[in-house]
C-alpha cells in the first residue's frame, strides 16, 4: 500500500460517487490533452484513464505513489511524470485541460502556475481547501475576496461547483474541501500590461482597510489620485475596476 504524508499536502479521497463526480465536472471528449496534478493514491485517475480517445498525463512528485499507480493500474505506464509540478515544463504541446485533487499546501501556487500556462489552457477542475476555493471564486465586496480572486477572475471564469465532505476522505481531514471549475475568458480584460495588473492587485490589497489613495501613491500621480475610486478599499473594486486603473499608472 501507500502511506500518507501530510508534509507534502497529502488527502485521499475515498468516497466513490464524490470521485466520479469530480471527473464528472471537467468535460472531456476524445482528443482531448489532460493533465492529472497529485493523482496520489490513484482515487480520481482510475477513472480518468477510462475515459475514452483522451491523452492523459499525470505529474506526482512522490516516488511511492508513482510505484504504487503503475502496480495498481497498468495503464498509467508511461503517462506518469514524476517531478515537482511547479518545476515541470509544459506537459502538452497545444491545449490540454487540468484536473486534480491538489496537494493543500501548494494549492495557491499551482494556480498561479497555470496562470503561466493559461494560453493552453482552457478549463481546470480541482478540489481545495475550501476557505482557498472560496477565495478564488469571491466577488467584489466580500471579506473573501482578495489578490488571488483577482488575478485568477481576470483570465479565467470561476464557478464554486460543490462541497466535498470531510468523511469523504481517510483519514479525514480537519479542514473543510470544495471543488471549483475554472474556464478562460474568451475576451480578456483590457489592462495595460500584465506587470502593472499584478503589481497595482497585490499593492492594493496589502493594505486592503485603507483607502487606496495610500497605499497607491507610488503608483499614481497626485491628480489622479484625487479621484473618487480612490476612496474606495481595495475590496470594493471589480476586476475590471482594476484593469481601467492600469492604463492611469505612472
Amino acid at each position: 500500500m501507500y502511506t500518507l504524508k501530510k508534509s507534502l499536502g497529502q488527502h485521499f479521497l475515498r468516497d466513490e460517487n464524490m470521485c466520479r463526480k469530480i471527473v464528472s465536472s471537467l468535460p472531456v471528449a476524445p482528443g482531448t490533452q489532460l493533465l492529472e496534478v497529485g493523482p496520489g493514491g490513484g482515487a480520481i485517475t482510475k477513472y480518468l484513464l477510462e475515459l475514452p480517445g483522451v491523452d492523459f498525463k499525470a505529474v506526482e512528485f512522490d516516488q511511492e505513489k508513482v510505484d504504487f499507480l503503475e502496480k495498481t493500474y497498468p495503464a498509467i505506464r508511461g503517462k506518469i511524470i514524476h517531478a515537482d509540478f511547479l518545476k515541470v515544463p509544459v506537459p502538452f504541446e497545444g491545449p490540454f485541460k487540468v484536473i486534480g485533487n491538489f496537494p493543500y499546501n501548494i494549492s495557491t501556487e499551482i494556480l498561479f502556475r497555470i496562470l503561466e500556462w493559461r494560453d493552453q489552457v482552457p478549463e481546470v477542475v480541482g478540489m481545495f481547501q475550501k476557505e482557498v476555493a472560496q477565495r478564488v471564486a469571491s466577488v467584489y465586496n466580500t471579506k473573501e475576496y482578495g489578490v488571488i480572486s483577482v488575478l485568477i477572475q481576470a483570465f479565467y471564469k470561476v464557478d464554486y461547483l460543490f462541497d466535498v465532505h470531510e468523511n469523504c476522505f481517510n483519514p479525514p481531514p480537519k479542514v473543510k474541501s470544495g471543488v471549483i471549475r475554472l474556464t478562460r475568458l474568451q475576451q480578456p480584460y483590457d489592462m495595460a500590461s500584465e506587470r502593472k495588473f499584478i503589481t497595482l492587485v497585490k499593492t492594493a490589497f496589502n493594505q486592503r482597510r485603507k483607502q487606496l489613495r495610500n497605499p497607491l501613491k507610488p503608483l499614481f500621480a497626485k491628480e489622479t489620485l484625487a479621484e473618487d475610486i480612490f476612496t474606495k478599499r481595495a475590496e470594493a473594486l471589480t476586476v475590471a475596476d482594476f484593469a481601467a486603473l492600469t492604463h492611469k499608472m505612472l
